[in-house]
């Protein structure tokens, strides 16, 4: 099938067909996601950090490698390091700006053919503890400017002393 019609297919179509769609996401500037330049936080040679288009909370976000591996176990160390330590910057900052318990990290790059991330997912302090939160409803994300900016700022400055 040629890339022009890939891109009419939804994103679990082209996983169980093996081919990765943020990789053909950002070859074709959005076609599979869409303009995701409103949840983006920070990019960089290495990584991409967004919001999640549809949220299982406020807040949930994941960190994305730009060069394409399956999972952690594919990536380099320096990558991993990298990636564990702007997940762990986050965390301090969602906490912050959103005030919740706890923001969960996990990696889920399933099926066969997938792209390595990482979501941060908050739980807040009227939400039960433990693994449903990974599997809470997906909402539509809803944009905030003045949290954005604020996590935005916050993570351009970490960024400035880590890279």
């Amino acid at each position: 099938m040629k890339e022009e019609e890939l891109i009419k297919l939804s994103a679990k179509e082209l996983t169980d067909m093996g081919v990765c769609p943020t990789c053909l996401n950002r070859k074709y500037n959005g076609a599979v996601f869409g303009d995701d330049s409103n949840l983006k936080l920070y990019e960089d040679k290495d990584i991409e950090c967004l919001f999640v288009a549809n949220p299982r909370a406020v807040g949930h976000m994941m960190i994305s490698t730009q060069t394409h591996y399956h999972d952690m176990s594919e990536a380099p160390d320096e990558l991993n390091c990298k990636m564990i330590v702007f997940a762990k910057e986050f965390m301090l900052i969602l906490k912050e700006v959103y005030k919740c318990e706890r923001v969960y990290l996990c990696t889920m790059s399933d099926g066969p053919m997938n792209h390595y991330h990482l979501q941060l997912i908050p739980r807040y302090i009227d939400e039960e503890r433990g693994s449903k939160n990974f599997v809470k409803p997906r909402k539509d994300y809803v944009f905030d400017e003045k949290s954005f900016n604020i996590i935005k700022q916050k993570i351009k400055e970490f960024a400035s002393l880590h890279n």
